[in-house]
Parts: C-alpha cells; sequence; structure tokens
C-alpha cells in the first residue's frame, strides 16, 4: 500500500486579475513542497479565521510565502506606509492569527519573506518598511530590469549563528543567498531567537524559541529553483521530514 505523504497548507494571496478577485500561490512555493518537502501542497484561501480550526486538524505544516505585498503598517503600529505601497488585508486576516495558531497546535511552520516579516509580526515584533532609507542598512531589493535568475541570484553571505538550526542543516557558518525584499525586522517578536544575519546586521533568519515542532522563517527566497540548491533542499527537506512526525502523531 502506498503510504500517504503529509499536507502542507499554503496561504494564498487575495489579487485582483482583470475583473475578478482569485487566490493565488506562486508556482515556485508548490513545487518547493512537493519536490524538495516530498508533501502535497494545498492552497488556503485568505478567508480570514472562519475556517483556521478546520485548517489545523487538516493539516501536517504549514508554508508561510513571500508576496509582493506587505503586512498593513497598523498591524505593528508602525506609521502609514506609501500610497503607492501594494497591502493585502484578506492575507494578514488570514495568517497573522494561524501563525501562533499553528505553533500552539505542534505543526511545523516554515516563512519565506512576507512569511518571514508575518511571524515576526505575529509575536509582537516590527519592520522597517524600506531597509534602504535606513542608515547603516544595504539596499536589499533586486533589480526589477534583471532576469529573474539574476534577481534570485546570490546577493550577499548571511552569517549563520552557533547552535541554530540553519546552521546545523548548512554544515558552514556562512552561505550566499538572493535578496528581493525592501522590507526587514526592526524589533523581533516576543520569543523569537535569531538564526541568520546579513552582513549589515539584518536579520535573514529565526527560530521559535521552544516551539513543539519546526518553527523557522527566512527573510530570503530558497524557494527559488530549491531542488539545484544544496541547502534549500535540506531546510525544506527538514520542514517535510516535520511535517511527516506531526502526521504520525496525528
Amino acid at each position: 500500500m502506498r503510504s500517504r505523504k503529509p499536507v502542507i497548507g499554503i496561504p494564498a494571496d487575495r489579487r485582483l486579475l482583470g475583473p475578478h478577485w482569485f487566490h493565488c500561490v506562486g508556482e515556485k512555493y508548490i513545487a518547493a513542497v512537493a519536490d524538495c518537502a516530498d508533501a502535497v501542497p494545498v492552497l488556503v484561501p485568505a478567508l480570514g479565521e472562519q475556517h483556521l480550526e478546520d485548517w489545523l486538524d487538516s493539516f501536517d505544516g504549514i508554508l508561510f510565502t513571500g508576496s509582493a505585498s506587505n503586512v498593513e503598517p497598523h498591524r505593528y503600529q508602525g506609521p502609514p506606509s506609501d500610497a503607492d505601497t501594494f497591502h493585502d488585508p484578506h492575507r494578514d486576516a488570514t495568517t497573522l492569527p494561524m501563525i501562533p495558531a499553528a505553533i500552539a497546535a505542534g505543526l511545523p511552520v516554515l516563512g519565506i519573506c512576507r512569511g518571514f516579516q508575518e511571524m515576526n509580526v505575529a509575536f509582537g515584533g516590527t519592520l522597517w518598511q524600506k531597509l534602504q532609507d535606513v542608515p547603516g542598512h544595504l539596499d536589499h531589493r533586486e533589480d526589477k530590469d534583471d532576469p529573474l535568475d539574476v534577481q534570485y541570484g546570490p546577493a550577499h553571505e548571511i552569517e549563520l549563528v552557533d547552535g541554530g538550526l540553519l546552521k546545523g542543516l548548512a554544515g558552514v557558518s556562512r552561505i550566499a543567498v538572493n535578496s528581493v525584499h525592501s522590507q526587514g525586522v526592526q524589533r523581533l517578536g516576543k520569543g523569537l531567537v535569531v538564526e541568520a544575519v546579513a552582513p549589515d546586521g539584518v536579520i535573514e533568519g529565526f527560530r521559535v524559541e521552544g516551539a513543539p515542532a519546526f518553527a523557522v522563517a527566512v527573510q530570503w527566497h530558497p524557494e527559488w529553483k530549491a531542488i539545484e540548491n544544496s541547502f534549500s533542499r535540506a531546510l525544506f527537506a527538514a520542514f517535510g521530514e516535520a511535517a511527516r512526525e506531526r502526521m504520525a502523531r496525528r
């Protein structure tokens, strides 16, 4: 009999495509879950909290993805964002309560880029809205005129913290990562522990201290051609293994 694979929920963005609203997830995240975590990806519509308990009962893990949108600043008592900033309040209303509930329920959780920022906000942290305007910080944005392979190519190294989960997966102290973001952690949320730092001191990775299962977030994009990157494969494999352990416990 074929063994069942764990099911990973992936909360979607709510996007207006033409005259209609759609709930969307980038294919690169779906592929990373299927190919590197060896799990079944299931897209979760941005419907707020109304189905939260059912979702937590159904999934073996949750991936919080990157997005073109930013968390609304009122969620972390930040200053108003620029008028042209893209927000997705339906996603905020879905993911921000889902994150602490999922972790408390023992579901493995992985956050990427916006998902990293969501996890920080969900634990009471704050965000810089434009790192490039903060003295002492690098410009962490990509050049949107470059081909995608260049935009998502290695941009800078990060230092992995001794004793951390990420350093254990990498087996080295430094790795090169891409950099496709303008926002970043200003104040780290309560109970979060730094796992990786950029050369300018910007936090690039953290874990949830004392979480009953895998609960890690990264600022870069390991899902980009994950199958071709040894660290990305290791990260998603660890996430998938934690989801298999959750499935077995259930």
